[in-house]
């Protein structure tokens, strides 16, 4: 398990494409599979047993050839009947061939999708509870790609490799049985050439692993630079980047062609030695098969239908032969695919529920932050010694210049970080030594980035409660000054607001996200510049409907807009990562500093303006 780190340092996390430590094995990551396997044992023995039945079908008609000869040249049979017993038994062989082969095929191909769905889903249930560094650190596109390709990759695995697998290791021991019974001399000198396959084999996969390896990351790399392209392009066209950004996709495609170029000539290295086996093997069984044919049965040979059977068999051991070179490949190209997906299943988050973590019984009344010191990885301290109190019916507004902390203080509250120092408290209990769950059921969360789902308006306002009858979402959206415009829509609330919301304007994306944090009726309301987008007017009307649902619960305002936390209880004025300044609006006028400076500038009375603010703006 992966030690959390302290405070704000680093966490590592794997992505599949290290090779520290790594020793290439053919199929290494791809027998974690099986434990999503027992859960379905019945349909996993059904499908095996139902292949072998298959393949003994499969083989019957070749030994019964081999008989008939036999019967015809001892003139043992003459009569049509006694011919049609074996064009039945041929017949019925094919018969079962089909039912046992489609019995099989059925349970394979079910398998693989059930366990697709379970990989999936065990690799986003560890990608769900990662903290918000892990996401940071990494591309959408690329998060995708494990998700969708690499997991589609081993159902391919499941329902076309394993199958083959069974079949080959059926056929040929089978197939080894009955010629053996016939005769041990020509089995081994059927086999023993094919065992020379297996050195071939693993000199491929050492060789081809790290390609097919590179080849899933740089998949994953294109998806992650078309998901940016596709996200941004409004910015892209703004700017004329369409050389540019085709530049990039095509630089990453062509590092996807070579990785692949690369793995097809370690194949095609390959593949030529199976068949030079394999012509090895089947020459030399005509050349020593006829032989003994000659030499007759009562000499230690063998008779003419058996001769026969070994041809036939032969024929049918060489599709397998060459499915072999392909499967292997399919196997490095599942494995690289594995790598990829059980790391993320392996994913272990730092920030966790500590042991002995309890819940909060009560509603949060209070907060408090005691000397809290805090430094992103990597970077420089962000908050230095930062001490307030907030209680029940009272709002505190956060200002200052940029990168001083603002946000963080949002963050920490949240708890997608762990402070490095000091500790914030909620009802008297250190944050730390709560359940997560319990925290955050306490607030509602407007984000500075506002994010909407794809769908409806009312679907992304009862997002914080999916149980919320049309009236609470109603009176939600009035609050957050939204009902207005939801109403003008032809669909109204039914509307679809488009990937990230791309069809509203900001302030409406920012009003939808407020109405969705009230309809929570949270006792902790955050708003990280909830109101940044919207007109005077409209955040006049939001301020007088916020005052209103106050009454009982805490807020934690951010902003740059002086006006939307001017009724804040306190105001906390940060500098570097220093609370500089604290206390009510009026009261920070009078003191001439950082406050009274950004409001001065704000409003446009320059004059009054000292310096002080736009000295530390980062």
């Amino acid at each position: 398990m992966m030690p959390a780190p302290k405070g704000g340092s680093p966490a590592k996390f794997s992505d599949g494409t290290s090779e520290e430590g790594d020793k290439q094995v053919l199929g290494r990551q791809l027998w974690r599979i099986v434990p999503f396997v027992k859960p379905y044992w019945r349909r996993t023995s059904l499908g095996i047993f139902s292949n072998g039945i298959a393949r003994i079908f499969d083989l019957l008609p070749f030994v019964a050839m081999g008989f008939l000869t036999d019967a015809i040249l001892n003139g043992e049979i003459s009569q049509v009947n006694e011919f049609a017993f074996y064009g039945l038994l041929i017949l019925g062989s094919f018969t079962g061939l089909a039912i046992a082969q489609g019995i099989s095929n059925y349970c394979w191909e079910t398998l693989a999708q059930y366990l697709q769905h379970d990989v999936r889903m065990a690799a986003f249930d560890s990608l769900i509870k990662m903290e918000i560094r892990y996401f940071e650190d990494r591309q959408t596109g690329d998060i995708m790609a494990v998700l969708s390709a690499d997991v589609n990759q081993l159902e391919n695995f499941l329902s076309d490799a394993s199958t083959s697998m069974i079949r080959i290791i059926i056929t040929f021991s089978t197939g080894f049985a009955i010629l053996a019974w016939m005769s041990w001399k020509l089995a081994l000198i059927l086999f023993v050439p094919i065992l020379f396959i297996m050195p071939l084999i693993y000199f491929f996969s050492t060789r081809v692993q790290k390609k097919y390896r590179e080849s899933r990351q740089s998949f994953g790399d294109i998806n992650a630079v078309l998901s940016n392209n596709i996200s941004g392009m409004g910015v892209v066209q703004a700017y004329n980047a369409e050389s540019y950004e085709a530049d990039r996709v095509g630089g990453e495609s062509s590092s996807y062609k070579d990785h692949a170029i690369g793995a097809t000539v370690q194949r095609t290295k390959f593949l030529p030695g199976i068949y030079v086996i394999a012509g090895l093997a089947f020459g030399l069984l005509a050349t020593a098969g006829g032989y003994l044919m000659l030499e007759g049965p009562s000499q230690g040979g063998i008779t003419p239908g058996q001769f026969v059977t070994f041809l036939l068999m032969s024929t049918r051991m060489s599709m397998p032969l060459f499915i072999l070179g392909m499967l292997v490949n399919q196997i490095q190209k599942s494995e690289a695919s594995a790598r990829r997906v059980f790391a993320m299943i392996d994913l272990e988050p730092s920030i966790i529920d500590r042991e002995g973590a309890e819940s909060l019984q009560a509603p949060a009344n209070s907060i408090s932050f005691d000397d809290v010191h805090f430094a992103y990885p990597n970077g420089n301290n962000v908050l230095n010694g930062v001490s307030f109190d907030l209680n029940c019916n009272q709002s505190v507004g956060i200002v200052g210049p940029t990168g001083a902390g603002k946000s963080t203080i949002v963050k920490l509250l949240l708890r997608y970080y762990e402070t490095d120092a000091g500790s914030i408290s909620m009802n008297g209990s250190d944050i730390n030594e709560l359940t997560l769950s319990s925290i955050r059921d306490q607030i509602g969360y407007v984000s500075q980035d506002v994010y909407l789902f794809h769908g409806t308006v009312r679907e992304n306002i009862s997002y914080a409660d999916q149980s919320a009858s049309n009236e609470s979402i109603e009176e939600a959206a009035m609050l957050a000054g939204a009902s207005e415009f939801i109403q003008k829509f032809p669909q109204g609330y039914e509307t679809i607001v488009g990937d990230r919301g791309v069809k509203l304007s900001g302030g409406q994306r920012q009003r939808i996200s407020l109405a969705r944090a009230i309809l929570r009726h949270p006792p902790l309301l955050i708003l990280d510049e909830a109101t940044s987008s919207v007109d005077t007017r409209t955040e006049e009307i939001i301020q007088r409907n916020l005052n209103q649902f106050k009454d009982g619960r805490m807020t934690v305002a951010v902003a740059h807009r002086l006006s939307t936390i001017r009724d804040a209880d306190q105001i906390l004025v940060l500098v570097e990562g220093v609370v500089v300044e604290n206390g009510a609006h009026d009261e920070l006028i009078a003191q001439d500093g950082v406050y009274a400076d950004l409001w001065a500038v704000q409003t446009g009375e320059l004059d009054k303006a000292t310096g002080e603010a736009t000295r530390h703006d980062g």
